[in-house]
């Protein structure tokens, strides 16, 4: 299994996981030309792709699905929640699923979980090929002990860091907005998402990737420094996934 991000923060999100022959993209809110190009620095063309697996209906996750199914015919799983907020049930081959229940996309098994975020009906996932198993787990607000559990042991994870909290206080969004980055149903801060590290079972850990970095209210530094500290390793060892950059292919061995 490896793993590869195209884009992450609030102007596109996309990732793709590879089992075998089956390379699934998670979240597109990207343009179809950029997931082009995007898959193209892996090596990988739009054609290769199995599915699209959408996590909620936000526009920097949904904003490029519809087209990129319509252009190389490409099924859609969401819950059924994310499906009507995002208009892809008159989408051809959209699937639901329920996301207390696991599904499977060829190679790929998939385990998805509820997760406190402003959306219809969010899930985030963690995907396997059997042995190995890769946590996602972005746009979520707070933590729970179900999201613990789903995550606990993982071999690798992709994790939200969106913002540093006192970068947050002293920002310039208004109150309102603050309030939502920082709420229990908005993002999670580096501070939260080092405390989730505290709280599984780590040992089995390959890679950790700090995941949507808000460009205003965090740096990569911070992410990583906080993750490190939880894990007590050096900060070098946490990669980050950019926004226009993305990550390059991990494998999970």
């Amino acid at each position: 299994m490896r793993f590869a991000v195209l884009g992450s923060g609030s102007r596109g999100n996309g990732m793709v996981v590879e089992v075998g022959e089956t390379l699934l993209l998670i979240d597109c809110g990207l343009s179809v030309l950029q997931v082009k190009r995007r898959l193209a620095g892996l090596d990988k063309r739009p054609e290769d792709l199995s599915a699209i697996v959408v996590t909620h209906e936000h526009s920097d996750h949904v904003g490029g699905v519809a087209g990129l199914a319509r252009a190389y015919d490409l099924p859609v799983w969401a819950t059924p929640g994310t499906a009507q907020a995002a208009g892809l049930l008159e989408v051809a081959g959209c699937e639901l699923f329920d996301c207390h229940a696991p599904f499977s996309v060829a190679d790929i098994e998939l385990m998805p979980f509820p997760v406190p975020h402003d959306a219809r009906e969010p899930s985030q996932l963690v995907c396997g090929d059997g042995q190995r198993r890769l946590g996602v787990l972005t746009d979520v607000g707070s933590l729970t002990p179900h999201i613990e559990n789903c995550l606990d042991a993982c071999d690798a994870l992709v994790l939200e860091c969106n913002h540093d909290t006192a970068m947050l206080a002293a920002g310039s969004y208004p109150p309102s907005l603050k309030h939502r980055v920082g709420g229990r149903h908005g993002h999670l801060s580096n501070d939260q998402a080092a405390e989730l590290l505290g709280r599984i079972d780590t040992s089995n850990l390959q890679h950790l990737v700090a995941a949507h970095l808000s460009d205003k209210n965090n740096t990569p530094d911070l992410a990583q420094q906080a993750l490190a500290r939880a894990l007590g390793c050096d900060s070098d060892w946490i990669a980050v996934a950019d926004q226009d950059r993305g990550l390059a292919w991990r494998e999970v061995l």
